[in-house]
């Protein structure tokens, strides 16, 4: 079976190494154009491109696939290129392109993607942090038949997870895009001998995760302090839950919600002993892992020696 692929991070790169592991030919890889990173804001290839690159992929990088939108150039040199690559079945894995009707009617057996949810929950961009952030404690991969909706294709394979207590979006992450690319081969060899079959998704459960914004990073002392927890491990790498403190604005990266202690929101509770506690609109929450601007992290107790926090004092978003 011949399989294009269009991805762009590394949540699509392991399936696309998944795939040449398999034995699958790729006769052509979709990716977003390079991005400025870093320091330097040099150009970086995406992880897929890299990853087809390292296996002698043709890679195409278009802005838009819309033939009648803003690069049509970009559209129909890629269409040429799907068009040659004839291939079987369009795998597509956090691509971050709409796919046209065009796009999707092309490959005989249409577009199959990796969604990082059980649908229909969390249909949308975000699936692995909003599941986080909203205390669920199961989460899965959902191979789907795509279609003009958001997420909104038939369910062809569907796997659930364990969301741990002490799950971020990384770690979470790396076992979603591990399952991914397993139920993704699972699926093709079904394919190839008859033996997928589609369910619709059911009308009931349907929730939406919507992009995250760098807005909604600001640690909120008003929120019960078992959100907060929830939300630093949902934001973790990205992009990182912060407040002000002491003149700087410092992330925090782990967390711990306690239900013992309570106080105006915002207060610094104890700030002694290693341990650095502040009150919450419910409970109260102990600050385990933090930054500093230009630093790396470090525990509560790091923290402590450096800058001058005690009890009573008042942090702001």
């Amino acid at each position: 079976m011949r399989v294009a692929f269009a991805g762009t991070p590394e949540f699509a790169a392991v399936a696309l190494r998944r795939l040449l592991d398999a034995g699958f030919q790729v006769p052509l890889v979709l990716t977003q154009p390079d991005r400025p990173a870093g320091r330097g804001l040099k150009l970086q290839p995406s992880a897929v491109k890299q990853s087809a690159l390292q296996h002698g992929l043709p890679v195409a990088q278009p802005r838009s696939l819309r033939l009648d939108g803003r690069f049509p150039d970009d559209a129909a040199s890629a269409q040429a290129a799907l068009q040659q690559a004839a291939a079987d079945v369009l795998v597509v894995a956090a691509y971050g392109l709409i796919l046209p009707q065009w796009v999707l009617d092309l490959p005989q057996r249409g577009c199959l993607n990796i969604h990082a949810s059980l649908l229909p929950r969390w249909r949308g961009a975000a699936p692995i942090q909003r599941a986080i952030e909203a205390g669920d404690t199961r989460t899965g991969i959902t191979i789907m038949q795509m279609d003009a909706g958001l997420d909104t294709g038939d369910m062809l394979m569907r796997e659930s997870v364990e969301i741990a207590p002490h799950d971020t979006a990384a770690s979470l992450h790396d076992r979603l895009a591990a399952l991914g690319g397993r139920l993704l081969v699972d699926a093709l060899e079904a394919a190839a001998c008859g033996g997928l079959v589609r369910t619709p998704q059911p009308a009931d459960g349907v929730s939406y995760a919507h992009k995250i914004e760098k807005a909604e990073a600001a640690v909120d002392w008003l929120a019960p302090a078992a959100q907060i927890e929830r939300r630093v491990r949902a934001f973790d790498p990205f992009p990182g839950a912060h407040f002000r403190c002491a003149g700087e604005t410092l992330k925090l990266w782990q967390a711990r919600a306690s239900a013992d202690l309570s106080g105006a929101p915002g207060t610094v509770l104890q700030a002694a002993g290693g341990k650095l506690v502040v009150a919450c609109g419910e409970g109260a929450l102990e600050l385990l892992e933090l930054q500093r601007p230009g630093g790396r992290r470090q525990p509560a107790a790091a923290l402590l020696q450096a800058l001058a926090i005690g009890p009573g004092q008042r942090l702001s978003d």
